[in-house]
């Protein structure tokens, strides 16, 4: 597993170096649907990492953003869970919160991932039961024991959510997740359907970092599920996971009969 991860890591870093070459030209730019942004950069990324990926572990299914999904990839037993530059936003307004994110998954659950974020010389990396590193320093979740105070990275905080603290939010939510990883916030958290791709990589840095995970309504997440989706993603310190979770119950019960 170490050799594999170590060819995983290898490969990522080449397609954040790729991406990061071309962050500053004239690439082709265009919104998937209102709001979602995308750009040639993606495509390419995503088509390198599947040739590189795919000749590693030629039996792995693929799940990708920039992929059209395929059913088949529910009879592998190993697949890869991809974003070839997650946080586009930041991509496309260069600034560096973004990030290509590269998970392998096995039977339902996340046992390598990297997240290459080359505008940040960071280098993110994690193998099940073998801890989470970024650029190879262990990572360790913050210990709090009371939601008041918890830092979050976001913009802005609703009003009953002003006892908690503002830190800075990068447009990858992975790399939002792995700020918790690295004890530099205490909690992350999404109410809404979201995207396997989003958040396999940097739910495996979380948890080996002995980050508290789930999905909104504190569940196990499971990955490679027939929709790719999760409601909602909540990643925490331990000692404050049960309170965020009843703290969210209403919202997330609201967004589920939205949906």
């Amino acid at each position: 597993m170490h050799d594999l991860a170590a060819k995983v890591a290898e490969i990522t870093a080449d397609a954040g170096r790729f991406a990061i070459k071309l962050w500053d030209t004239d690439f082709r730019r265009w919104e998937k649907s209102p709001g979602n942004p995308v750009c040639a950069v993606d495509l390419e990324v995503d088509g390198m990492l599947r040739y590189r990926l795919g000749e590693l572990l030629p039996d792995a299914g693929w799940l990708s953003e920039e992929t059209i999904d395929n059913a088949a990839r529910l009879d592998a037993e190993r697949i890869w869970v991809v974003d070839p530059i997650d946080g586009t936003r930041d991509y496309l307004r260069g600034r560096p919160g973004w990030c290509v994110s590269v998970a392998l998954v096995e039977k339902g659950r996340p046992v390598i991932s990297v997240l290459d974020a080359p505008a940040r010389n960071e280098v993110w990396t994690a193998t099940a039961g073998q801890g989470a590193f970024r650029n190879g320093e262990r990572l360790r979740v913050a210990e709090r024991s009371e939601l008041a105070g918890a830092r979050v990275p976001a913009d802005q905080l609703s009003k009953v959510d002003r006892d908690l603290a503002m830190v800075a939010r990068p447009n990858s939510i992975a790399l939002r997740i792995a700020m918790v990883a690295a004890g530099e916030a205490d909690l992350l958290a999404t109410i809404r359907w979201g995207n396997e791709w989003d958040i396999a990589a940097a739910v495996l840095l979380a948890q080996e970092a002995g980050a508290a995970v789930s999905d909104a309504f504190g569940r196990t997440l499971g990955f490679n599920t027939p929709k790719a989706e999760a409601f909602g993603v909540l990643v925490t310190a331990p000692g404050i996971h049960a309170a965020a979770v009843e703290r969210l119950r209403e919202r997330a019960e609201a967004g589920v009969g939205r949906a």
